[in-house]
């Protein structure tokens, strides 16, 4: 969830009238690796802003991820529902990744939802949305994809766990999932529907806002596992690290932090020029990727909700 900042005037009863607002809106990014990624060609960057919420009063849009889907691509991602201020789970489609048509809410819950992981198991498809603010991590399966889900199960339960994501390597289902912004936890299991079992080594990170918590899908290329991190060390989402994953079983893990990092950062467009804090990379081509992204800016608002 986005910060809000007020600054400037207010009432005699001390509700701000003139102040400056902190906004996630979504762009799209391409290379030919995950450690090379530019604005897409061609493309306008944000190709998603809260102005192109139509059923709902939206105040950012933020935490996307994409699929690859027929001959085009399909994007989930959180809006922040202004009235109920809480995130619920919103889709868009493209046929080229550059030009995106929003197509409405997916998912809305009584609780904060962001960070719609989703994936395609067995010609099935799977969300795992964050939904801390109930405590738990929960699944939902496509009913009617994109539009239409219904909640499965709960893998998780009794903490705020953001941003968990799922992943599956030699046999195992993996997640990785955060306890507020400082601590990295690892589950296991042998199916996506559970149990899933804490790590042994949990937790892999303890009090260090820098690199604990999720910024995007576990990534693969050539191979190799990459970790993708919000680094929130200096401010709430600055900048996406990545961390090559080197040892990964039932007993142990281990992590190197890329040189290459970070992945994406605060830019110069007015879009952006305060933070990127989510990442997710899908093949393009045989040698280029795409990459949905999110970029923080701040602007000045009249009426702003105390």
């Amino acid at each position: 969830m986005a910060a809000l900042v007020v600054t400037g005037l207010s009432s005699p009863r001390g509700i701000p009238f003139v102040g400056r607002e902190t906004v996630w809106s979504i762009g799209i990014y391409s290379g030919p690796t995950l450690f090379d990624l530019q604005p897409l060609a061609n493309c306008t960057n944000p190709v998603l802003t809260a102005e192109d919420i139509d059923d709902v009063s939206a105040r950012y849009v933020a935490d996307p991820f994409l699929l690859r889907h027929g001959d085009g691509w399909v994007m989930f991602f959180e809006v922040f529902n202004r009235e109920k201020w809480r995130g619920e789970i919103g889709f868009a489609t493209s046929r080229d990744g550059c030009s995106w048509r929003y197509g409405g809410m997916v998912l809305q819950e009584p609780f904060h939802l962001s960070y719609p992981h989703v994936l395609l198991v067995d010609g099935e498809y799977f969300m795992i949305p964050e939904s801390g603010a109930d405590k738990c991590v929960r699944l939902y399966r496509a009913r009617d994809f994109p539009r239409q889900w219904e909640y499965v199960s709960t893998l998780l339960a009794g903490e705020a766990f953001r941003d968990s994501s799922v992943f599956h390597r030699d046999g195992i289902w993996w997640m990785f999932t955060s306890i507020e912004k400082s601590e990295l936890r690892l589950y296991y299991a042998d199916r996506l529907t559970g149990p899933w079992r804490p790590h042994p080594r949990n937790p892999l990170i303890a009090n260090d806002a820098g690199v604990a918590r999720g910024g995007g899908r576990v990534t693969t290329q050539n191979g190799q596992l990459f970790r993708l991190a919000q680094d929130d060390h200096l401010s709430y989402g600055r900048q996406v690290r990545a961390f090559a994953i080197t040892e990964l079983s039932k007993v142990n893990y281990r992590e190197i932090p890329v040189s290459h990092s970070p992945v994406v950062v605060a830019g110069n467009a007015a879009w952006n020029n305060l933070g990127m804090h989510q990442v997710d990379c899908q093949p393009l081509t045989n040698s280029t990727y795409i990459a949905a992204v999110d970029g923080l800016t701040s602007y000045f608002r009249v009426g702003l909700k105390y």
